[in-house]
């Protein structure tokens, strides 16, 4: 299970004294067990898919780190946000890239045939269904806006 393996690598982080590592690993940790509390799975844990969930939303929450870092222009603080991001990808499936997500969506807007950018929340709702946790929201709803005009 992928909370066995984040327990795994914290052993690691620890035993090699990587500070920044351990410190992250723990945080997680402590994420996926206030989501086990909170969903009342704290006996059997939470499915690898539901950690995933835990560790993009961590994710999410650096990216926005980063970007109001850049607007305060402290580079030595983008440098320590992303090297937390190189820790938590590697726990996420890979990215889909920008030309498959785009044929999903074309196949989504095929079979549902929306009328105009008024049908934006359907569209972008089938694609998130369909590539959630393997395609960034952002890019996907960039993409759904583009096609639809």
């Amino acid at each position: 299970m992928l909370k066995d393996q984040i327990n795994k690598d914290l052993i690691t982080a620890l035993k090699a004294k990587d500070q920044a590592k351990s410190t992250l690993l723990r945080l997680i940790n402590s994420e996926i067990k206030n989501e086990e509390i909170a969903k009342k799975k704290r006996e059997q844990g939470l499915t690898d898919e539901e950690t995933q969930t835990v560790i993009a939303r961590q994710i999410k929450q650096i990216n926005d780190s980063i970007e109001s870092f850049k607007s305060g222009k402290r580079e030595d603080l983008i440098k320590e946000e992303e090297q937390k991001l190189a820790i938590l990808k590697v726990y996420l499936p890979k990215q889909m890239e920008e030309a498959e997500v785009e044929k999903v969506i074309d196949d989504i807007i095929a079979q549902f045939k929306p009328s105009g950018p008024s049908d934006f929340g359907k569209v972008m709702g089938q694609a998130m269904g369909k590539l959630k946790g393997k395609a960034d929201g952002k890019m996907v709803g960039a993409i759904v806006k583009k096609k639809l005009g």
